[in-house]
C-alpha cells in the first residue's frame, strides 16, 4: 500500500470526542466563553458537545438534564440549605454554592461515550460533589474549568479577600459564622476527598487565578493549567462607524469608559475611580477638560455621581451589542478600578476596540496589561495613583490596531481551542 493511503495515528483513532458539563450554553458569562469554546473545538476536529442545566440554544450539540422541574427542585433545595446556614440573609444567597445536590449526568451517552469529560461552571443544582465522583469512577480523564475561586474555596465564588481558603475555610463571612466547623469548613472537607480520590486536571482562565489556586489549601499541590477564555476580539473595531448622536456624548473630547454589569456593587470599587477622577480634574485640569467619562452599567443610586467633578455621562445598561462595540470604538481609555475579576471583560473588550487599558494590581485585574505598553497598572489602590494611569493614557495616543491585534493573538478562538486540544492529547496518549 502507498504510503500516501496509510492513515495517520491521529486518522486511525479518530476524533477526540469530549463531553462539556456547563450549568448553561448562553445564560451567565461562564456559560457564554464555554459555548464558545465548545464550538471553536468542533471547528478544529474536536468531537465536542455540551451537557447543560439550562439550555437557551437551538444547538443539536447541547442536551439539557433532568426536566425543568426537577431543575428547579434542585436549584432551590440548594438555596434553602444555604438561607437557613446564613442566618437567613439573602444578600449573600447567590455568593456562595454548597454542590449539596444535582442531575444524575455520569449515565447521560455523550458522557458515557466520551474520551475526555469537561466540568465546566457545574452550580446552582447541575453537579453535586457525589456526582462529580461518580463521573470520575468512569476512569475518563477530567478537566475541570474554573471561572472563579470555587473549586478551591469551601463555598464562595469570590473570597472578597477572606484568606480562610488558604486554610480549610471554616468562621465563613458569609455565614456570618463564629463555627470553625461551619458549612463552609464541610463542604472544604468533601472537596478535599473528592480531589484525593478522583485524578483531575484544573485549568484556571487566568493566571491570577491559577497563584491563588497554589495557595490554597485544596488546589496547593494539584495539575493546574492556565489557558485563558476564548474571546472574539474580530467582532470589535477600532475605528467608529456611525457616532451615535442619541447619546449625549461630547465626541470631541477624549472618552474614558467605566463600565460593569452593576457598577457600584462593592467589588467594583466606583467610588475608587470616582475620587481618582476628581484628583485629576483638580490637578490637571488642562487634561480633564479635554476629556469625558462615560459610565455604563446599573446603579442602585444615580445620586452617586453627584460628588463627580469630572464631565461625564451615564447612559445605563447596554443591552445592544452593536451600541456598546461602537462605544468601545469611540473611546481612547478604559477604566476598571475592580477588586476582582478572574477574567476582565471590560478591560479585554476596550483593548481590542483599540482603547488602553487602565486598572491596578489586585485580583487579576492587570492580567492582559502591559504596563506603558497596552495600558498603565497602578500599583497602589489608590486615587492618586489609578489618576496618574487615567492622565498617562490621555497624554498618548494608543496605536489601536495594535491593541487589537494583541488581543486577537491572546485570546482567538482557534488559539483557546488549540491549547486545550493539546492538553487533551497529552492526558489520552501520554
Amino acid at each position: 500500500m502507498p504510503d500516501s493511503l496509510i492513515p495517520s495515528s491521529d486518522e486511525a483513532r479518530g476524533p477526540i470526542k469530549v463531553a462539556i458539563i456547563s450549568h448553561s450554553d448562553k445564560l451567565g458569562q461562564p456559560s457564554v466563553v464555554t459555548h464558545r469554546l465548545m464550538r471553536a473545538l468542533r471547528r478544529i476536529g474536536v468531537d465536542a458537545k455540551m451537557v447543560v442545566f439550562t439550555r437557551l440554544t437551538y444547538d443539536e450539540n447541547v442536551s439539557a438534564v433532568s426536566s425543568r422541574f426537577l431543575r428547579v427542585v434542585r436549584f432551590q433545595y440548594e438555596r434553602a440549605k444555604i438561607f437557613l446556614s446564613n442566618r437567613m440573609h439573602i444578600d449573600t444567597l447567590f455568593d456562595v454554592s454548597i454542590a449539596n445536590v444535582g442531575c444524575r449526568v455520569a449515565s447521560h451517552p455523550w458522557v458515557r461515550d466520551a474520551d475526555i469529560v469537561v466540568l465546566s461552571w457545574i452550580n446552582q443544582g447541575l453537579l453535586s460533589l457525589r456526582e462529580v465522583r461518580r463521573i470520575g469512577r468512569l476512569r475518563k480523564p477530567m478537566v475541570w474549568i474554573m471561572h472563579d475561586m470555587w473549586n478551591f474555596t469551601g463555598i464562595c465564588h469570590h473570597s472578597q479577600g477572606c484568606k480562610r481558603y488558604m486554610q480549610e475555610c471554616g468562621s465563613c463571612p458569609f455565614l456570618r459564622s463564629n463555627s470553625g466547623r461551619d458549612l463552609s469548613h464541610k463542604v472544604w472537607k468533601r472537596k478535599r476527598g473528592l480531589y484525593e480520590a478522583m485524578p483531575i486536571n484544573f485549568v484556571a482562565v487566568s493566571s491570577w487565578l491559577e497563584d491563588e489556586a497554589k495557595k490554597s489549601g485544596l488546589l496547593s499541590e494539584a495539575r493546574i493549567h492556565m489557558i485563558p477564555n476564548a474571546f472574539p476580539a474580530e467582532a470589535f473595531y477600532v475605528v467608529p462607524k456611525s457616532l451615535r448622536k442619541a447619546l449625549p456624548v461630547d465626541y470631541s473630547r477624549k472618552l474614558v469608559l467605566v463600565g460593569a454589569w452593576k457598577l457600584d456593587a462593592p467589588a467594583q470599587r466606583l467610588q475608587l475611580a470616582i475620587d481618582a477622577l476628581n484628583h485629576l480634574f483638580e490637578n490637571y485640569p488642562a487634561v480633564a477638560n479635554s476629556a469625558m467619562v462615560l459610565f455604563f452599567g446599573e446603579v442602585a443610586d444615580a445620586a452617586v455621581f453627584d460628588k463627580l467633578y469630572f464631565p461625564y455621562c451615564h447612559i445605563g445598561t447596554v443591552n445592544d451589542d452593536t451600541l456598546l462595540r461602537e462605544i468601545y470604538a469611540s473611546s481612547s481609555v478604559v477604566l476598571s478600578t475592580a477588586l476582582y475579576e478572574t477574567s476582565p471583560g471590560t478591560l479585554i473588550e476596550g483593548q481590542a476596540a483599540g482603547c488602553f487599558a487602565v486598572t491596578t494590581r489586585v485580583g487579576g485585574m492587570a492580567d492582559n496589561v502591559r504596563h506603558l505598553i497596552n495600558g498603565y497598572v497602578s500599583e497602589e489602590s489608590t486615587p492618586e495613583g489609578v489618576a496618574e494611569g487615567i492622565k498617562w493614557a490621555l497624554d498618548n495616543v494608543p496605536d489601536r490596531k495594535m491593541l487589537h491585534d494583541s488581543v486577537e493573538s491572546a485570546f482567538d478562538a482557534p488559539v483557546v481551542a488549540a491549547k486545550y486540544k493539546e492538553l487533551f492529547e497529552r492526558l489520552l496518549y501520554r
